[in-house]
Parts: structure tokens; sequence; C-alpha cells
């Protein structure tokens, strides 16, 4: 269930598979947000890549996407690629999150993300975070799975250039991807601010919104 009403966000939950999933999906959004409200607390979930140094980048990551912000995050060390075969491992580690936080908003993958580590993650936040505001971030990908999303955070030229900067620098295990790359962020970016009449914007999907427009 999501109650959306003109209350203000002094903690958000960011959820993902890999290290980076979240930066990519959301980084925009997190800047955006954590500019706006200094000491915005921000729990954060990643999976995979635990006591590697993909968890390293994804600390320095997270803290420059979430400047100001009262940060607390957690990588486990799942495989990559196998979240099916480890589901109660995936399960008990979304609902230790939801023990020690209540989000006003939980930022997580799509139920229709095509990969199935993001896939699967998405499918287990509802079973935790019941009534709350998810919303599924985009991940651009060989399978072609952008679909048509239901909401939009416009993105300031400044912010939208300082998201790929980051990404660039803080994740120098992912630049040998052909897809990794300035003109992929800022090009889909571009594209989800046409659709929302902004110049940037990262885009979402919702399954389920209740309105609270009456106050």
């Amino acid at each position: 269930m999501i109650r959306l009403g003109s209350g203000g966000l002094e903690r958000i939950a960011a959820v993902g598979a890999h290290c980076d999933d979240i930066a990519i999906g959301a980084g925009g959004t997190l800047l955006a947000m954590c500019r706006a409200r200094p000491g915005l607390r921000v729990d954060a979930l990643v999976l995979s890549g635990g006591g590697s140094e993909r968890e390293q980048e994804e600390q320095a990551a997270l803290a420059a996407f979430c400047p100001g912000a009262d940060l607390r995050l957690t990588v486990h060390k799942l495989p990559d690629g196998r979240l099916p075969a480890h589901w109660e491992e995936a399960k008990s580690a979304v609902e230790e999150l939801r023990e020690r936080t209540d989000p006003d908003l939980v930022l997580a993958p799509r139920t229709d993300d095509a990969h199935q580590d993001h896939r699967g993650l998405a499918r287990l936040i509802p079973t935790a975070f019941r009534d709350h505001l998810v919303l599924g971030y985009e991940i651009v990908k060989w399978d072609g799975d952008l679909g048509r999303p239901a909401a939009y955070q416009p993105l300031s030229p400044e912010i939208a250039e300082q998201k790929v900067r980051l990404l660039q620098e803080h994740y120098p295990s992912q630049r040998h991807r052909p897809w990794y790359d300035r003109e992929a962020f800022l090009g889909l970016a571009r594209i989800r601010g046409i659709e929302c009449h902004e110049r940037y914007a990262e885009a979402f999907a919702v399954t389920k919104l209740v309105l609270d427009l009456g106050d």
C-alpha cells in the first residue's frame, strides 16, 4: 500500500541485489533528496558483494550519493546471479532491514526486471514493506527490458551530470562493461526527462498507490 500526501520524508530504505544497482537506478533521486533534507536517514541493503572490493566501492559511492545523510549500509555475501537458489537468506536480509527501519519511501528494483536477482529482490520487498511507498527503479541492460514507467523524479542538469560522474568515479570494477558509460546513463535520463517535460529524470514503477489528497 502506498499513501501519497504532503508529509515530508525523514527516512528511506534503498535496496539492491548488487553493488551499484541503487546508484544506477536511483542515484540522482538520492542526490536530490539528500541535498534537500540534511540528516535524512538512509538504510541501504545490498545482497551481494560483501567482503570484496565491490563492498568498498559501494561504501564510498553511497556516501557520495547521500551527502549529509545518516547512511547505514549493509552488504551481504550472496553469490551474484544465484538469488533464486538463496531465497531464504535474501528474505531474511530484507526482513532484518524492515525490523530496523520504518521508512517513508523504499527504493527497490522493478518486479519486471529481466535479471533474476533484481526481479527476485523486487518480489521480496512487498512481503516485508506492506504499507510503504515502493518505487521500482530501472537499470539499462542488454535484455531490453525497459518499460513504461509510472513515476518520474526530475533531475537538474547539475544532478544528472553529478550522477554520471560519481558512477564513473566510484565503480572502477564496472568500467569495462560495454553499457557502463556516460552516453547510456545520461541518454536514459534524457529520454525519461522528455516523458515528464523536464530535461532529465529518473523513472520508477509503482505497483500500488493510495492517495491522500483531502487534507
